[in-house]
């Protein structure tokens, strides 16, 4: 199992604000969790071959581990490891990216394809299983990346991911030197208040009708145009994204 380390990134400011609502809200309930591990229980028999298929694809076509295990935030800013199928070259003496676009990483052979259809997230039904992770919520950060303290679990899918799904290629349009700074101030904001709003009001059917968007690869990618806005003016990012022309 490959452990991620990170190259250095710059680091702005956070908050240490939990947000907190009413602990028989569906986004904290029993009801959530009981949902959450009965589904990956009945799923299981389905999607069993498909993680063995994969782990066999990853194995053969590259070096290195299977899983990649990396340190993210998770409930009330407690630390866990996620589980993904490694998607790119294994780093035996070199660092990963805190931020990924789809050109400043080396991908394996089948890493674009995992990607694009998410399946490089299905080890996450194990922490899924564990308690660490829902399968509705905000996804867990990096610590650098982590702008605010949750009191729910993060999720393997959720309302800034579903608006969000075609970030990297969306990314690879941000010159590299603003890479850095652009995430932070305009990405990461926005992705926190789509999750913040969305897990405020959510309820079985959200979650549910969300499960099914993201399966069915139905991205709200017209969001992400109404949370960033015109970030040239209001940032001085010299490019010009044309976010609907990626549909």
């Amino acid at each position: 199992m490959q452990s991620a380390k990170l190259a250095p990134t710059a680091y702005f400011e956070k908050t240490s604000v939990v947000y907190e609502i009413a602990s028989d809200h569906w986004s904290l309930s029993r009801q959530k969790r009981a949902f959450d591990v009965v589904s990956v229980l009945l799923t299981l028999p389905c999607v069993l071959p498909l993680l063995v298929g994969i782990a066999i694809a990853v194995r053969l076509t590259s070096s290195g581990p299977v899983l990649f295990a990396q340190r993210r935030i998770g409930r009330k800013g407690q630390p866990f490891t996620i589980l993904k199928f490694r998607t790119m070259e294994h780093a035996y003496h070199g660092s990963h990216r805190s931020v990924t676009t789809a050109d400043n990483q080396r991908f394996t052979r089948i890493g674009p394809f995992l990607r694009r259809w998410k399946l490089d997230e299905l080890p996450q039904l194990i922490n899924v299983l564990k308690g660490d992770m829902s399968l509705v919520g905000p996804r867990p950060k990096l610590p650098e990346h982590q702008l605010a303290s949750f009191a729910w679990r993060p999720g393997i899918t959720g309302a800034a991911t579903y608006a969000f799904a075609c970030e990297e290629e969306f990314l690879a349009t941000v010159p590299a030197h603003q890479l850095d700074i652009y995430y932070h101030r305009r990405i990461l904001p926005a992705k926190h208040k789509l999750d913040t709003d969305y897990m405020r009001r959510a309820s079985f059917r959200s979650d549910l009708r969300l499960l099914v968007d993201t399966m069915l690869r139905r991205w709200g990618k017209s969001i992400v145009e109404d949370q960033l806005g015109d970030c040239e003016e209001e940032h001085h990012v010299e490019t010009t994204i044309r976010w609907r022309a990626m549909q």
